[in-house]
This record gives C-alpha cells, structure tokens and sequence, in this order.
C-alpha cells in the first residue's frame, strides 16, 4: 500500500487565506490595482501567481508555514508588475520561484489509480 502524506492544516490555511483575497479584490498588497480581469481574460496570470506562491513557502518538518508574508509579497509583486509595466519588484525573479511543476496525479492523459478511486467512490 501506498504511503501519502496530507498537506499540513497551516500550509491549507495559508493557501486558502491567499487564495480568498486576490480573488475578491481585497489583497492589501494590491490594492489599487485593476487584476480581477484576469481571471477570466489571461488566466496564466493568475496561475502564475499561484505558482510562485507555493514555490516561495516554507514549512518546517512539522508542516507549519514559516514565511506566509514573504510568499504572498513575492507572488502580489508579479501580479502588481504583470498589471503595472512601470512598477518593478525589489528582487528579480528566480527561476525556481516562477516554475510552473505539472502535477503527478495524472500522467499522459491517464488517472491515478488512488485518484480513480477517490472519483468512483464519491
């Protein structure tokens, strides 16, 4: 049988609570800021920002986030450069921060096994 682990309750929230915000408009770190178009107009916008975003945070071995705010201003400041020609982030972009990883779960158009039968059993 297949060991999986679970991501962490603090990792979820961090994820969740950045997700809620850049999606209503209310991220106080773009604020002022016309980005909501994107979601429906140029979503590799928006995916990006999400890609750096989980590629900048941090967890310690217990899964408890350790740098929430760095990874939301890394990701914001993409967003507010990608609206914004003229505003520049402090530190250029690493590679490893704008990586864009292709899931695991789904492999050439075929399903997990596990993930099948998440699907089949719902």
């Amino acid at each position: 049988m297949m060991m999986t682990n679970k991501l962490s309750p603090s990792f979820s929230g961090a994820l969740r609570t950045f997700a809620y915000f850049p999606s209503n408009g209310t991220h106080y770190m773009v604020e002022g800021i016309d980005y909501l178009s994107l979601y429906g107009q140029e979503p590799r916008a928006i995916e990006q920002v999400y890609a750096i975003f989980v590629n900048v945070i941090e967890l310690d071995k217990e899964g408890t986030v350790l740098n929430s705010q760095c990874a939301q201003k890394r990701a914001t400041d993409y967003l507010r450069a990608y609206c914004d020609p003229t505003y520049i982030a402090t530190l250029a972009y690493e590679d490893w921060e704008t990586a864009r990883h292709e899931p695991r779960g789904i492999v050439c158009g075929v399903a997990n096994p596990i993930l099948t039968t998440c699907i089949l059993n719902l």
